[in-house]
This record gives C-alpha cells, structure tokens and sequence, in this order.
C-alpha cells in the first residue's frame, strides 16, 4: 500500500488491490484495471478503522503468502 498526499484528499493505492475482498468496499478509485485499487479519502471523510485495518491485513496475508511461494 502507497499512500499519497494531495491538498485536500489522500490516496491509499494497493497494488494488488483487484485480489482483496475489500467487504466493505473501501475501494473508489482505480476500480477499471486488473490489478491497481484505491481509496480515495477526502477532507471530512469518516473511515471506518476496522474495516481498513482488515484490508490491509489481508493485503500483508498476499503479499506474504506470495513472497513463501518465491522462496520454495
């Protein structure tokens, strides 16, 4: 996950986005490609913290699950 910093919104971009559940569906930008997904939060926004702490969890789980399988 990336994060950028605009004058008034922040961007979490996961690289492997397309392959999360997202449940909650945090995702709102980059939603057209195979693999790029982001969230887009703009001044004022309210996040639900669980819900984004659980998807990038499950972002580490691929990350490392695809890192265990390089290394076999």
């Amino acid at each position: 996950c990336t994060g950028e910093t605009y004058k008034a919104v922040v961007k979490l971009t996961f690289a492997k986005g397309a392959s999360l559940k997202d449940r909650s569906g945090l995702f709102n930008a980059s939603l057209e490609g195979n693999a790029l997904r982001a969230i887009v939060i703009h001044e004022g926004d309210t996040v639900h913290d669980g819900a984004l702490k659980a998807l990038i969890r499950e972002a580490v789980a691929l990350n490392e699950a695809a890192a265990s399988k390089k290394r076999k």
